[in-house]
């Protein structure tokens, strides 16, 4: 079971499908990692190379075999257009620990739609297999006592 915090710095993308035809898009981004969703501010107006540039946080608890992350145009009252997705394998992470920003094909309909930048960092958290044995040395200072 991997434990710990999956930092992920998602930098921007480029060729995307721009989906408004008048004007540019104005992409944003969900990250999905198991049930917890986090969301990108609007690239207002960037349309098919926006740069977001923000870092989420998401806890680990559980084997959690990929990271989904989806592309929208916001469009306000009309409701947001789906520009594609990518899925990125987190395996090779949990096992190196970090992952330079890479590219990630967006795919829609099966289709290539362009391209998102993604950095991926894990932390495991500490002494989750121990148990309690070495929490429990830990406190109270005991075990550096001179009695």
């Amino acid at each position: 079971m991997v434990r710990g915090t999956l930092e992920v710095l998602l930098v921007g993308a480029k060729g995307l499908e721009n989906t408004d035809f008048l004007s540019n898009m104005d992409p944003y981004v969900t990250i999905t990692c198991r049930t917890q969703e986090k969301k990108s501010s609007v690239a207002s107006g960037k349309g098919s190379d926006p740069e977001w540039n923000e870092t989420f946080v998401f806890a680990v608890s559980d084997d959690v075999p990929e990271l989904v992350i989806k592309i929208l145009d916001s469009d306000g009252v009309s409701g947001d257009d789906f520009v594609g997705e990518a899925k990125i394998p987190l395996e090779p992470l949990f096992v190196e620990g970090s992952i330079p920003p890479m590219s990630y094909n967006v795919v829609k309909d099966e289709e290539y739609r362009g391209e998102i930048r993604v950095g991926l960092n894990f932390t495991p958290e500490r002494g989750c297999e121990e148990g309690f044995g070495e929490q429990e040395e830990s406190y109270g200072g005991w075990k550096e006592s001179s009695y």
